[in-house]
Order: structure tokens, then C-alpha cells, then sequence
């Protein structure tokens, strides 16, 4: 192993030019760093300085060191700055589904972030079922997810009314209904598959996505229909209504659930999302 005192010595001794006045930089004696040099130079088997009368100059071995020597010791200082230095702020985890429109939640987040650059903020995107599974386990602090109504406690808790979607336009299926659906464990999945078999309506899926702009663009497309919470619904989309034979289908609730020792950040944060879910409640429906 290399002694980083060592190369610390030899380092010195080569930008200063000389041993007093690389001494001088380490606060050592000449003599003392003349020794680190010789021990360094017996450890590796190698000379790396020529002494003269005007001063040192590096071997070709002196050379090849010369850069590790700087690397090793910029390395040794960053390690000991992380490891003694303030110990960084705790992470603030927020969970937020991948099935509910992002732009405008996105916008809001950032702009939470950007308000508190003292705080690490990491944002996971998924499927409601992981969020608040992760949020169980201790992996989140925050999450807001779709679920069952009344499954649990929660912050806030805002009730989804559910549609049958196709593209606008679009003609609904008379035989085996392509189903548009999110990935398995998705609530709106498990209640469109539901509702057909209570039905006696067969189906097949038709196109699968992880994320709900994917969903849109197919519905848009016309590559089947999907169980879509009314707030997702665009003007390149219809409703399927009772009238044209499509089965009803039960409500689910978006639930902000949080952990109950958040700190003052993660108060704030919960309060901002529960303002932005209270803006798009309000707010008049696209379909």
C-alpha cells in the first residue's frame, strides 16, 4: 500500500522544485522529507527524482508516479471530505402513480423542489399497488395512489368516478372486446375484466401500457377501449355509456397516504399535493 504521507512528500518535492522548500509546504524538516522520499523510493525499487546542485528532476518511473500520486491523494481528501464533513440531508421519497395525468403534477413538485434546494427530493413513478406497498415497507414517505375505497387510512382521500373510453369516433366492438389496459395489479384493469366477466362480455387484451399516455394514444388510435378515471379522459377520446350495452363500473378513490413522522418539508409537500388534488377535483371534466 502507498503511503499517501509519502506521495504527499513527493508531490511537494516536485512542484516546489526542490527538499527545503517542499519541507516548507508539509512543515518538515529537509531531512525528514529526504527520508520519505529515500522510503518511498526503496518500497517501490525504483528511483524517482535525479538530485542536483540546481535542484530534483523525475525519472521516467518519477513521471508514471507523478500522476497517480495526485489522483490517489485528490482521491484520499474527497473520501475523508464525505465521511467527516456534514452529514447530507435525509431524502424526502414521494410516490405518485403512473396512471394519472403528470404534467401539471409534475409542475408542481418542481416547483417545490426548486423552493427547497436543502432538500433531496426522489420521486418514484408506478404502479399504485408498488407505491403503497413501498410506502408500507418504509421505502416512501409519501405516496398518492389509487385503491380500493376506504382501504386504509390516508391523508386525503378523493373519490374516481370510472368510464369506458374508445377514441373519438371510434366504433365500440360488438364481439371479443379489445381491451387498452395498464399493466398487471392496475385497479382500472382489475375492474374493466371484472365488469365484462359479470357481464358475460368476452375480452382479450388488446394493447398494454405502463403509463397512461401510452393508454391515450391507443384509445386514440382505436385499438380497443379502457376503464379510465374521468380526469384522464381527452377530447380525442368518448365515454361508453350504460345505453350502448357497457357494463357499470364501481368507483375507486386517489389516496394521499404519508408516514406519521414527516418533517416540516414533508408537511409542506403533503399539503401542496392535497391542494393540487382539490384544483383537479374542481376542475370542470374533458368528457
Amino acid at each position: 500500500m502507498l503511503d499517501p504521507d509519502l506521495l504527499k512528500a513527493f508531490v511537494s518535492v516536485v512542484e516546489a522544485g526542490g527538499f527545503t522548500r517542499a519541507g516548507e509546504r508539509v512543515h518538515r524538516t529537509q531531512s525528514t522529507v529526504s527520508q520519505q522520499i529515500r522510503r518511498l523510493e526503496e518500497q517501490l525499487g525504483r528511483h524517482l527524482l535525479l538530485r542536483d546542485g540546481r535542484g530534483v528532476s523525475l525519472t521516467p518511473e518519477g513521471e508514471v508516479l507523478l500522476g497517480y500520486a495526485r489522483r490517489i491523494l485528490a482521491l484520499h481528501a474527497e473520501a475523508e471530505a464525505a465521511l467527516t464533513g456534514p452529514a447530507p440531508a435525509p431524502a424526502l421519497r414521494l410516490g405518485i402513480p403512473d396512471d394519472i395525468p403528470v404534467a401539471a403534477l409534475t409542475e408542481v413538485v418542481s416547483a417545490f423542489a426548486a423552493a427547497r434546494p436543502q432538500v433531496r427530493l426522489a420521486v418514484q413513478c408506478g404502479l399504485s399497488t408498488d407505491l403503497l406497498a413501498a410506502l408500507a415497507r418504509g421505502e416512501l414517505d409519501i405516496a398518492l395512489a389509487k385503491r380500493e375505497p376506504g382501504a386504509g387510512p390516508a391523508h386525503r382521500a378523493w373519490a374516481e368516478r370510472l368510464a369506458w373510453v374508445a377514441g373519438a369516433g371510434r366504433l365500440p366492438p360488438d364481439g371479443v372486446v379489445p381491451l387498452v389496459a395498464f399493466r398487471q395489479g392496475c385497479l382500472y384493469r382489475g375492474r374493466a375484466v371484472h365488469a365484462l366477466e359479470r357481464a358475460g362480455r368476452p375480452w382479450r387484451i388488446a394493447y398494454e401500457s405502463s403509463d397512461l399516455l401510452g393508454i391515450q394514444a391507443a384509445l386514440k388510435g382505436g385499438l380497443g377501449v379502457a376503464v379510465l378515471s374521468r380526469r384522464a379522459i381527452t377530447a380525442d377520446h368518448r365515454v361508453l355509456t350504460a345505453g350502448e350495452g357497457w357494463p357499470d363500473i364501481a368507483p375507486t378513490e386517489l389516496a394521499l397516504c404519508a408516514r406519521d413522522d414527516l418533517g416540516a418539508a414533508g408537511r409542506d409537500l403533503v399539503d401542496l399535493l392535497a391542494a393540487f388534488c382539490d384544483a383537479e377535483e374542481a376542475r370542470p371534466l374533458a368528457a
